[in-house]
C-alpha cells in the first residue's frame, strides 16, 4: 500500500488529528467515548430484569445447560449415573441416594446439597468441569425448587405472545421500553438534535449520510409529519437493498470465489442482486425464505426464482487435485444445514454432527434426518459448478438468436457440396458388406442398408466398436475408413461438430483400428503396416491409430464439420480364394465418441500408393471454413455467458440414500434416515412434501417461534447496536436470555402477523420515541445501563466496514451510483493474491468501478479485501450471524492511508474549494459534509490550524505536497496551488478520521 511522506510526518498528522478529534468531540467526552468493544455475552443465569415468579426456560435452563447437561443432558456417550436433567421425570424421580430435585423441598434436593457441598469429591459441577455455579445461580434454583420447581421448555421454543398493552398514542415499542426501563429506574432520554437524528437515519436505512442541505429542511420541519416522510422516502430509495443485502450476504456466506485451496474465482454475483432487489421489493420472509430455500421445486419457476437458490450453492468447492468429491459435496451439504438453522431459528445445530446436541434438544439422528431433507440435489463439488443456469440480457438473447441464424444458414448449404462414397464405390474403392456392428460400452450400432452404419444411444469417453466385414474373393491390400457428419431428415448435421470436437469440449480420438481374418477353426490378425488419411491434428498423423498405443491416435477436431477419409494397408496383401470374413475393431480414447455418428468402410486391391484420397471441393472448403468460422464466434460468445450456480433436485431415480454418519465422520455411514426435523419443535406441516420446499413452509409456520423471533431480534440489533438477545446465533440453551422478552415478543409477532414485511418492521422502529434518542450518556446510565441493552438512550456505535467506506466516498463526491452488475477491484495492497492458482489477477479498477459501494467489492474467501476485514467483515467461508465490533491502530492505519481513504480526502478537499470562500468558511464546510450537523466556532478553529501548519510545510518542501497529490490522483481546483491543495487534503483526512464521522450516533 502506498504511504505518503515519512514517519515522523505520519505521526505529525497522527497527532493533528488527534486534536482536532478532541476539540470536535468535546461536547461528547461525557459519553465516555465509543462503544465500538466487543459485547460480552451475558452469564448463564444472571439475575433477568422482570420481576415475578422464577421462570424455568428464562432462568433455570441456562444455568442446567451450562453447568450440568454435558454430563447429565441429552448426549447418552457422554451421560454419567444415567442421571439426566433435561427431563423432568428423571429429574424429580427416588434414587437410592435421594431425589434430584424435589418440588417444594430445595433442603432435600440433592441438587442443591451437591451443589453447595464443601467436599471437593461430591461437589457439582467438579473441579475437572472448570465450570462453578455462583451463590446467585443457586439461590434462583432454591427458589425454583420451593415454588414447586414448575418444568417448562427454553424460553424460545415457547409460543410468542403479544404483551398486554394500553391504548394510547404512545407507540407499543415505547411502552414496552418504557416499561422495562421504569423496572430499572430509568427513564427515556429526549429526542437527539435535528440533524443528528436525520444522519442517524439515512446511515441505518440505506448506509449513507445525507446532505447538509437535506439536514437543515428537516431541522427546519422536524415535525412527526415529516420525520414520517423521511423515513418513507428512504425505505423506498433503491440504496436501501443495497445497505440491508450487506447483513444478508454475511448471513449467506457469499464470496466470489469458491474457497479451500485453490479459491478459484465464482461466477455468483446475480444472486447478489437478487438479493438486492428482493429487499427493495419488501419481498415477504415467507416467500423470500421458500424461493432462495426451494425455489427450483416450485411449479414452473421462474428465473428469477431460479436465481435465488443461488443462496446455498454459496457453499464452497474444493477444487484441489486428489481430493474426494464426495466429501467435499457432503461438507457442503452439512454446511447447509448448519446455516439454515442458525439464519432462521438461531440454533448451533452443527454441534449435532457427531453427537447428540449437549445442550438443546437436537439428537444426533434427528441431525441426519434434517440433512437428508437437503441431501437430493444435482451438486456434487465439480469444477464446473453444474448445474448452472445462463444469465442472458436481452441484447445478449439477440446477439445468440443472430449467431444460431447464421449457422443454421451455413448447415443448410452443406448438403449440397458434400460428395460421400455411393454405394457403387469410387476410384478404385468398394463397400463393405458389413454383417455384425456392435459397441462394447453403451452405444448401439445399426447397418443402414447402404452399409452406413449409424450410431445411437448414449455412448461412453472410451469406447469400441466390433464390425464383422463380409469380403469377397480377390486381392485386398487395404481397408478404408469413411467418416461422415450425422444428418438430420432435413440435412443439417446434428450437434456442434459430428465428426470431432474442439478441444475445448473434448474431442473423439480413434486410438486404435486391428483386424483379424477367422473363419470357423481359426483366428489370425492382420498387421496394418501404413495409414494415410486427409487430416490430422493434435495427436499426430493417421499412423498413431496402428502404433498400439491407446494414448495416441487420429484426431480431426477443428475439422469436425467435414467428411473425414482414412486407409489402412496391410503388411502382406489378403488374397481370399473365396469370400471370406474380417473382424474390425475401432477403439475410441480420450474423448466422446458420441460424435463418430456416421462411417462406413471400403476396401481395394491396388497398389495403395497410387490411390488418393478423396478431396473437398474448393466450395465445401470455403463452407466448412465459413461455418468453422460461425461456430467459433459463438462458442466465444457463449464462453462468456455468466453461468450461475443454482440447486436442482435428483430425478427419481438418482435418489441417495440418506445415513448417521458415525462421529461426523462421512466414511462411517451408520443406520438409514428418513427427510425429518427434530421431534421437540413444531411439527411438519401435514400437507408438505418432505424435500426443501416443505422445509421451507415449516421455518416459516405459524407455529414457529423461532423464526419471527430471530428475524425481529436481527433488526433490532442493526438499529439499536445490540440484540434484544444478545446472541443473535444462538438462541438455545446456550444463548443470552432476552433482555426485554416483552418486547421481542410483540416485535416478532407484529413481523408475522403483519405479512413479514421488513421495511414495516424497521419502520416501526424508527418511528418510536426510543430510537429517536440522544446517545450523550451520563454517570447514571452508565451504571443502570452501560452497554445500552435497554435502550436506555440513543444507540450509538462505529458503523460496518462497508459504511464506513461508502461514507467516506460519498462526502467526497466520489460514490459511484451504479447498481448491479459483476464484482470490482478498488485498490489494494499489492501481493496479496500471491497463488499458484489465483485464476485472474487484481486489477486495480478505474473510473466508477474504483468507487463502487462497498457491498460490490470482490471477496475472494482466502485474501479478502483487507481494508473491510480490519472493520470486522467477513471472508464468506462460513455463515456470519454477526460482526463482532473491534477497536484496534490497524483501523486508524487504514483511514489515515488506504488509497481508497486518501482519495476521499481529496475528493472532500475539493469540496471544501470549490464550493466555500475563505479559510474558516472551508473548514466549516468540510466538517458540515462530513459530520452534517452545525459546526460551532471553537470546532473551526483547530481545522484552520492544521491547513496553516501544513500550507507550511508543504511551502517548505513542495515534494511532499506532490507526493501527497499524486498519491490521491488528483488535480489541484482551478485557482489553487499545489501547496494549499495537499493541505486542504491533510485537514479533509483528519475529518474523515473523525470518531463522530466513524460513528453512528
Amino acid at each position: 500500500m502506498k504511504r505518503v511522506g515519512t514517519l515522523k510526518f505520519l505521526v505529525i498528522f497522527v497527532l493533528l488529528a488527534g486534536v482536532v478529534n478532541h476539540y470536535l468531540l468535546s461536547a461528547e467526552s461525557a459519553s465516555g467515548g465509543s462503544i465500538a468493544a466487543a459485547f460480552p455475552q451475558k452469564s448463564a443465569g444472571q439475575k433477568d430484569t422482570v420481576a415475578g415468579a422464577v421462570s424455568f426456560g428464562r432462568d433455570i435452563l441456562p444455568i442446567l445447560a451450562a453447568n450440568c447437561y454435558s454430563c447429565h443432558g441429552p448426549d447418552e456417550r457422554n451421560r454419567k449415573a444415567g442421571l439426566r436433567l433435561d427431563q423432568e421425570a428423571v429429574a424429580k424421580a427416588v434414587r437410592p441416594g435421594g431425589t434430584p430435585i424435589a418440588p417444594g423441598h430445595p433442603e432435600t434436593s440433592l441438587i442443591i446439597a451437591r451443589m453447595t457441598s464443601l467436599d471437593p469429591g461430591v461437589v457439582m459441577p467438579p473441579a475437572s468441569s472448570h465450570r462453578q455455579v455462583t451463590p446467585a445461580q443457586i439461590e434462583l434454583l432454591r427458589r425454583w425448587i420451593a415454588e414447586g420447581a414448575k418444568w417448562g421448555r427454553h424460553w424460545s421454543f415457547e409460543p410468542i405472545e403479544r404483551p398486554a398493552l394500553a391504548i394510547s398514542k404512545v407507540s407499543p415499542v415505547d411502552q414496552l421500553v418504557d416499561r422495562m426501563l421504569a423496572r430499572n429506574g430509568l427513564t427515556r432520554r429526549p429526542a437527539a438534535e435535528p440533524r443528528v437524528l436525520v444522519r442517524r437515519l439515512w446511515l441505518d436505512l440505506i448506509g449513507l449520510p445525507p446532505s447538509p442541505e437535506v439536514a437543515d429542511r428537516f431541522a427546519a420541519d422536524p415535525s412527526p409529519e415529516a420525520y414520517r416522510r423521511l423515513v418513507d422516502e428512504l425505505l423506498g430509495r433503491p440504496q436501501f437493498g443495497e445497505h440491508w443485502a450487506r447483513m444478508w450476504l454475511d448471513l449467506a456466506r457469499y464470496a466470489d470465489t469458491k474457497g479451500y485451496e485453490k479459491d478459484v474465482g465464482r461466477t455468483i454475483w446475480p444472486y447478489r442482486d437478487w438479493v438486492i432487489n428482493a429487499l427493495n421489493a419488501d419481498m415477504p420472509l415467507d416467500r423470500f425464505t421458500t424461493e432462495q430455500l426451494a425455489g427450483d421445486l416450485l411449479p414452473n419457476p421462474s428465473e428469477s426464482q431460479l436465481i435465488a437458490t443461488a443462496f446455498h450453492r454459496n457453499t464452497m468447492t474444493n477444487d484441489e487435485g486428489g481430493t474426494d468429491n464426495e466429501e467435499f459435496r457432503v461438507a457442503a451439504v452439512k454446511d447447509r444445514v448448519d446455516t439454515t438453522m442458525q439464519v432462521w431459528m438461531g440454533l448451533t445445530m452443527g454441534c449435532a454432527k457427531c453427537h447428540t446436541h449437549k445442550y438443546d434438544p437436537i439428537s444426533h439422528r434427528e441431525y441426519y434426518s434434517f440433512l437428508a431433507l437437503f441431501n437430493q440435489t444435482e451438486d456434487a463439488d465439480r469444477s464446473d459448478e453444474a448445474p448452472t443456469i445462463e444469465m442472458l440480457s436481452m441484447a445478449e438473447k439477440e446477439r445468440r438468436a443472430s449467431l444460431k441464424a447464421r449457422i443454421e444458414e451455413l448447415d443448410r448449404q452443406l448438403p449440397k457440396l458434400e460428395n460421400p462414397v455411393d454405394s457403387a464405390g469410387s476410384a478404385g474403392w468398394s463397400v463393405v458388406h458389413i454383417q455384425e456392428a456392435t459397441a462394447k460400452v453403451k452405444a448401439t450400432l445399426t447397418i443402414q442398408k447402404d452399409n452406413l452404419v449409424t450410431v445411437g444411444g448414449p455412448t461412453s469417453p472410451e469406447e469400441t466398436f466390433q464390425l464383422i466385414l463380409a469380403l469377397p474373393a480377390g486381392l485386398h491390400t487395404a481397408l478404408r475408413l469413411e467418416v461422415l457428419p450425422e444428418r438430420l431428415p432435413g440435412g443439417q448435421p446434428v450437434g456442434q461438430y459430428a465428426v470431432g470436437r474442439q478441444s475445448s469440449t473434448g474431442n473423439f480420438v480413434l486410438s486404435g483400428i486391428t483386424a483379424s481374418q477367422f473363419d470357423a477353426s481359426a483366428e489370425r490378425t492382420l498387421d496394418f503396416s501404413g495409414a494415410r488419411a486427409d487430416f490430422s491434428e493434435k495427436k499426430g498423423d493417421v499412423t498413431r491409430a496402428i502404433d498400439g498405443d491407446e494414448a495416441t491416435g487420429w484426431s480431426v477436431e477443428s475439422r469436425g464439420r467435414e467428411p473425414h477419409t482414412a486407409f489402412f494397408q496391410f503388411a502382406q496383401p489378403l488374397r481370399l480364394a473365396a469370400d471370406g470374413r474380417i473382424k474390425l475393431t475401432l477403439s475410441f480414447q480420450n474423448g466422446d465418441a458420441s460424435t463418430f455418428r456416421r462411417f462406413r468402410v471400403l476396401t481395394t486391391g491396388q497398389d495403395p500408393a497410387r490411390l488418393e484420397l478423396a478431396q473437398a471441393s474448393p466450395e465445401l472448403r470455403k463452407l466448412i471454413d465459413d461455418l468453422a468460422a460461425a461456430y467459433e464466434a459463438e462458442r466465444n460468445f457463449t464462453s462468456n455467458i455468466v453461468q450461475l450456480p443454482v440447486m436442482r433436485e435428483l430425478a427419481i431415480d438418482k435418489r441417495r440414500v440418506s445415513n448417521i454418519h458415525l462421529r461426523g465422520n462421512f466414511l462411517e455411514p451408520g443406520e438409514v434416515v428418513s427427510p425429518g426435523v427434530p421431534a421437540s419443535f413444531h411439527p411438519f406441516p401435514a400437507a408438505a412434501p418432505l424435500n426443501r420446499l416443505g422445509l421451507a413452509q415449516w421455518l416459516v409456520d405459524r407455529d414457529n417461534p423461532l423464526t419471527p423471533r430471530v428475524w425481529a431480534n436481527r433488526v433490532w440489533a442493526r438499529l439499536a447496536g445490540a440484540g434484544l438477545v444478545e446472541t443473535e446465533e444462538d438462541f438455545g440453551a446456550q444463548g443470552s436470555a432476552p433482555v426485554n422478552p416483552e418486547l421481542l415478543d410483540w416485535l416478532a409477532a407484529e413481523y408475522r402477523d403483519r405479512g413479514w414485511s421488513l421495511k414495516s418492521l424497521i419502520r416501526t422502529i424508527v418511528l418510536s420515541d426510543g430510537y429517536k434518542q440522544a446517545s450523550e450518556i451520563t454517570p447514571g446510565l452508565i451504571s443502570a445501563d452501560a452497554r445500552n441493552l435497554l435502550l436506555s438512550r440513543g444507540a450509538r456505535f462505529r458503523l460496518s466496514a462497508e459504511t464506513i467506506r461508502d461514507q467516506a466516498l460519498s462526502v467526497s463526491g466520489l460514490l459511484a451510483s451504479r447498481m448491479g452488475g459483476p464484482p470490482v477491484m478498488p485498490p489494494q495492497p499489492t501481493g496479496l493474491w500471491r497463488s499458484t492458482y489465483n485464476g485472474r489477477n487484481w486489477i486495480d479498477a478505474d473510473g466508477e468501478d474504483r468507487f463502487r459501494r462497498g457491498v460490490y467489492t470482490y471477496l475472494k474467501r482466502t485474501t479478502p479485501y483487507p481494508s473491510m476485514t480490519t472493520f470486522d467483515s467477513g471472508s464468506g467461508e462460513v455463515c456470519q450471524i454477526r460482526r463482532i465490533r473491534t477497536n484496534t491502530p490497524l483501523q486508524a492505519l487504514v483511514t489515515l492511508n488506504d488509497p481508497v481513504y486518501l482519495e476521499a480526502a481529496a475528493g472532500l478537499a475539493r469540496r471544501m474549494l470549490t464550493e466555500a470562500e475563505g479559510l474558516d468558511q472551508r473548514a466549516v464546510r468540510g466538517a458540515r459534509l462530513a459530520l452534517v450537523r452545525q459546526v460551532e466556532s471553537r470546532e473551526v478553529a483547530p481545522l484552520v490550524a492544521l491547513y496553516r501548519e501544513m500550507e507550511r510545510v508543504y511551502l517548505a518542501e513542495p515534494d511532499k505536497a506532490e507526493a501527497l497529490i499524486g498519491a490521491t490522483r488528483a488535480e489541484a481546483p482551478a485557482g489553487t496551488t499545489r501547496q494549499a491543495f495537499a493541505a486542504w487534503i491533510v485537514v479533509a483526512n483528519a475529518i474523515l478520521n473523525l470518531d463522530e464521522f466513524l460513528t453512528r450516533n
